[in-house]
C-alpha cells in the first residue's frame, strides 16, 4: 500500500537513496515496482526507514528485484560452515548456550560482495535492522563503478582481461582469518572487471575479504596488484557509511558495490535479518 507520495532522495553524493512513501508490510503496488527497480539501478543502495515487517514481508519485497532466497517456507537457517539451503540469515552476536544463533556475530568485517565465492553471485541483499548497538556497527558501501572510472587508463588496460579466485570462509570477517589451503571453502573465479547487465556500466569486481589471487600471474605480482586495487576501491570518496536505525530495510546491488561493517561494542546486541536475491532460474 502506498502510504504517502513516493519520494526518493539521495543519501550521499556517491551512492544510495532513501525511499519514503511505502509500507513494506503491504504488497508493493505494481505501478511502483519498476520505479524502485530503476532507483536501485541508479543508486545501488535503497533505504526504507521506519518499517515494521515480518520475514514474509521481507521475502515479498526481495522478490521485486529477482528470486528471493526463501528456503522452505522462509525458515531461519544458521550458517554452519557448509552450503545449506538458503533462507533467512540472522546476522547477530546473540548467543545461546555459548553458541551464536546466527552468522558473522562480532566486530569489524572487511569489504566484500555477497556471493562472490559462488559461480553465480547474489544479485542483491536485503538487510533489516531489528536491534542495533548504541554506537558502531555501521555498514559501509563502496561504489565500484566510480572506483573503476577513476583508475588510470594504463591500469584499466592491464586488468581488462584478468580473472581472480574468490574464497569464502563463513567464520572469517577479516582477510587474514582465511586459510587459503583449506579444501572445504566455497570458491569461484570471476573477472576483475564486470559490465553490469542492467546499466551497461563497467565496475571493479574484487574485495579485500574474498579475492585471494589473480589467475595466471606470479603470486607476488598478484598480491601487489590486488593490494593496490583494494586501497583504491576503498578510498573515502567512493564510500558511504550507513548509520542504522531500528526499522531500516536496506537493499543493495552486489554486482557494483562492496560492503563492510564497522566494529561495535561486544557487550551490546546487534540483530539484523538478511534475505538474499538470486538471479532468476
Amino acid at each position: 500500500m502506498v502510504i504517502e507520495q513516493l519520494k526518493i532522495e539521495p543519501l550521499s553524493p556517491v551512492l544510495g537513496a532513501r525511499v519514503t512513501g511505502l509500507d513494506l508490510a503491504q504488497e508493493t503496488p505494481e505501478a511502483v515496482k519498476q520505479e524502485i527497480r530503476d532507483a536501485f539501478h541508479k543508486y545501488g543502495v535503497l533505504c526504507f526507514s521506519g518499517q515494521k515487517i515480518e520475514p514474509e514481508d521481507q521475502f515479498r519485497f526481495a522478490a521485486v528485484f529477482g528470486r528471493a532466497d526463501a528456503g522452505k517456507a522462509g525458515r531461519v537457517v544458521a550458517n554452519e560452515g557448509k552450503e545449506r539451503e538458503r533462507g533467512i540469515m540472522l546476522i547477530t552476536n546473540i548467543r545461546e548456550n555459548g553458541k551464536p544463533i546466527g552468522a558473522l556475530p562480532d566486530g569489524e568485517m572487511h569489504f566484500h560482495s555477497d556471493g562472490s565465492h559462488r559461480d553465480v553471485p547474489y544479485r542483491a541483499t536485503t538487510l533489516y535492522a531489528v536491534q542495533i548497538p548504541s554506537r558502531g556497527g555501521e555498514t559501509k558501501f563502496a561504489n565500484l563503478y566510480e572506483a573503476y572510472d577513476a583508475l588510470p587508463e594504463a591500469t584499466k588496460t592491464r586488468i581488462a582481461n584478468l580473472k581472480a579466485g574468490y574464497i569464502y570462509d563463513v567464520y572469517a570477517t577479516l582477510r587474514d582469518q582465511v586459510n587459503e589451503a583449506a579444501d572445504n571453502l566455497s570458491n569461484a573465479v570471476h573477472s576483475l572487471v564486470k559490465t553490469h547487465p542492467e546499466t551497461g556500466r563497467k565496475s571493479l569486481y574484487l574485495s579485500r575479504l574474498m579475492t585471494r589471487s589473480i589467475v595466471g600471474i606470479d603470486r607476488a605480482e598478484s598480491d601487489a596488484l590486488l593490494n593496490e586495487l583494494f586501497e583504491h576501491a576503498e578510498r573515502p570518496e567512493f564510500v558511504y557509511a550507513h548509520v542504522w536505525s531500528v526499522g531500516d530495510l536496506l537493499i543493495w546491488d552486489n554486482r557494483c558495490l562492496n560492503h563492510a561493517r564497522n566494529d561495535f561494542p561486544a557487550e551490546e546486541i546487534r540483530l539484523m535479518r538478511r534475505v538474499t536475491v538470486s538471479e532468476p532460474a
